[in-house]
């Protein structure tokens, strides 16, 4: 038997959207190599290259956080589309260290706009290949 202190007449939280990203580590290491500091920039936040420059393994934590944007978009549905950015989407870790997701710009718009107040936001990384998923959780029942 299932209790509840909320009242049956207020309505539950539920998913909007899940998204999955899997990213290639050496093929992201090539086109920071590549890009620079401007494809750095385009891509993370100012937070998100100090954290991942002061660790032992960058290209690995960069790749966790590619991923995490490239699943964010997935879970609000709307990939690269309509302004949307890479920097929009913001990782970071909470007091105990939980991956958090910061959502700010053009996707937090349509974000409020689809009834959207939680990211829930899980990474992984090994050696070869890191890896996201996201769930967008709607305070509007049936999104």
């Amino acid at each position: 038997m299932m209790t509840s202190s909320k009242p049956m007449s207020d309505p539950l939280p539920s998913i909007f959207g899940i998204g999955l990203d899997l990213v290639d580590i050496q093929r992201l290491a090539k086109s920071i190599e590549q890009g620079g500091q401007s494809f750095l920039d385009r891509i993370f936040t100012v937070a998100e290259q100090a954290y991942c420059n002061n660790g032992s393994r960058p290209h690995e934590h960069f790749a966790a956080r590619w991923a995490a944007k490239e699943a964010a978009m997935k879970a609000l549905g709307t990939g690269w589309s309509g302004g949307v950015a890479f920097t929009d989407f913001e990782v970071g870790n909470d007091s105990n260290g939980r991956p958090s997701l910061t959502v700010a710009g053009v996707a937090a718009t349509m974000a409020s706009d689809r009834g959207i107040v939680e990211w829930q936001l899980s990474l992984s990384h090994t050696g070869a290949t890191a890896g996201a998923v996201v769930q967008a959780i709607s305070a509007r029942p049936g999104a």
